[in-house]
């Protein structure tokens, strides 16, 4: 899924160089009109430990063609075992995840963008150990880039990287590849 998604967002790079047409819009979004959009996909996290996989949904909100606002939430799907002080069959999960983004978008033609977000999130996740469930929860700064095809004015699909940076920063960090289908409303 990685090389994928490295694939993807270096062909849209390519893209960039090459000459693009001019993006016309009937109505642009606006503060006071915003355009909105969701998504539906499956994050890959990969912490230096563990590897996990959750669905995730994102709502979002256009106010230019450049600037918009989203929220994200994903619920874990599949977990991991790790070996914890010789207890070698740990099994951890993320529960749920939330966060908000600020995100920038560089239409490249009419249908495709690249886009960068910059936010705050908090996730809770569970590690079983025979006998003991224990919860773990962090907040987290998170950055990411990714690019967004649209097949048609409604739908396209995205394909984005986002770095959790968990704090206190002696935390683990996560990096989050994903890949959703995108419905603009």
């Amino acid at each position: 899924m990685k090389t994928l998604l490295l694939t993807a967002v270096s062909a849209a790079a390519l893209a960039a160089l090459a000459p693009v047409a001019a993006s016309a819009q009937t109505s642009a979004p606006s503060f006071s009109s915003p355009s909105f959009y969701g998504t539906l996909g499956y994050d890959d996290v990969d912490m230096s430990h563990q590897n996990l996989g959750a669905i995730q949904g994102r709502l979002g909100a256009r106010f230019s063609q450049y600037f918009g606002v989203e929220g994200e939430y994903s619920y874990g799907v599949k977990g991991d075992k790790i070996g914890v002080a010789g207890a070698p069959d740990v099994k951890v999960q993320q529960n749920s995840q939330e966060a908000i983004y600020g995100v920038g978008f560089l239409p490249i033609n009419p249908n495709l963008e690249l886009l960068a977000r910059v936010g705050y999130g908090h996730t809770a996740g569970t590690g079983f150990v025979p006998g003991v469930t224990p919860g773990v929860r962090g907040d987290s700064w998170n950055y990411g880039v990714g690019g967004q095809y649209m097949f048609d004015g409604k739908n396209g699909v995205r394909l984005d990287y986002t770095r959790e940076s968990f704090q206190p920063r002696n935390s683990e960090d996560a990096n989050v590849w994903a890949v959703s289908y995108v419905r603009k409303f």
